[in-house]
């Protein structure tokens, strides 16, 4: 490639003819920044608007159901109230989830996440933000799935769009049509999910392994998978600003995971809490995690799986 500069002593940009244009460039830029898994509110304020970012909502809501359990409904509302600026909004209800699969959550084929992708803005060069509304885990969700299926250029925004609000930075309200991208190519990857059949390996001894719950305490105490540890994916940021606790405090919380060099195998109620905590395991440079996606949806599904409880 080709670099032109107009007088000595000022920054080179590509020539146009000879490799890639600015706003390429620009982009590239852009992806190369991200320091890892996470983006500080400060770091989005500054690259807001920059080539080739594309910001998203993956917020989903929990309301309580007719029976007072807990349901799932479209974060699609809330993102109209107030969003980022320039903020697209995923659907990780029914777009980013196959829709038919028996259990809520399951993660699609590289089809449909490639078309869902695609519908959303993004390419091979787009470096994704996601954030959510909650405390993180929606947007570790849909980081997680980009990663699983190739595209590297992607991470959640530290304290989502509540520690955006509190600071008063600015928020646009109605929805953002995204411009679809012209093509997404997505290929599972090895090393990002577990099933069934390796959670049954780990507990009869044929593999090793370390299971991690991203439950809440309660849920964790009623039931989970014999021989798990216990790390609330609530219990992950800190109250006060919502981001992630600071490397020391996450050690803490998982210092029994960490003790062990043996893979670890997150899994939740179905797949959401334990990609925070695959998140937060990141942080601390474990790269051996893998999320067991049909969860205890799935595991507790048959009556004769094992469960435990405190």
């Amino acid at each position: 490639m080709t670099l032109t500069t107009a007088h000595s002593g000022e920054p080179t940009v590509p020539d146009p003819a000879t490799g890639p244009g600015l706003d390429e460039a620009r982009a590239a830029a852009v992806g190369a920044a991200l320091a890892g898994p996470l983006v500080s509110t400060q770091w989005l304020c500054d690259h807001l608007g920059s080539d080739g970012l594309l910001v998203v909502d993956a917020s989903v809501v929990a309301v309580s159901g007719a029976d007072g359990r807990a349901e799932y409904v479209s974060g699609l509302g809330r993102h109209g109230e107030g969003h980022v600026p320039g903020a697209v909004f995923a659907d990780l209800l029914e777009r980013f989830s196959d829709p038919a699969a028996p259990f809520p959550f399951t993660r699609p084929g590289a089809e449909a996440f490639a078309e869902a992708a695609a519908a959303l803005g993004v390419d091979a060069d787009t470096t994704v933000v996601v954030y959510d509304g909650a405390v993180g885990q929606w947007a570790a969700r849909l980081w997680w799935l980009f990663r699983s299926f190739g595209h590297d250029r992607v991470a959640v925004l530290d304290g989502g769009v509540t520690k955006w609000r509190e600071e008063g930075r600015p928020l646009e309200s109605g929805h953002v049509a995204p411009e679809p991208a012209g093509r997404f190519i997505a290929a599972e990857l090895p090393g990002f999910w577990s099933d069934r059949g390796d959670v049954e390996a780990l507990l009869a001894g044929d593999r090793a392994g370390t299971l991690v719950c991203g439950t809440p305490p309660k849920d964790f105490a009623a039931r989970h998978i014999p021989g798990s540890v216990s790390a609330p994916a609530v219990r992950l940021v800190d109250r006060e600003t919502n981001a992630f606790l600071p490397a020391a405090g996450l050690h803490d919380l998982f210092s029994d995971v960490l003790a062990s060099s043996d893979p670890i195998v997150a899994y939740c109620g179905g797949g959401i809490a334990a990609a925070a905590d695959a998140l937060a395991l990141a942080l601390l440079g474990r790269d051996d995690v893998t999320v067991y996606d049909g969860s205890l949806n799935e595991w507790a599904s048959d009556p004769a799986a094992p469960l435990a409880s405190l």
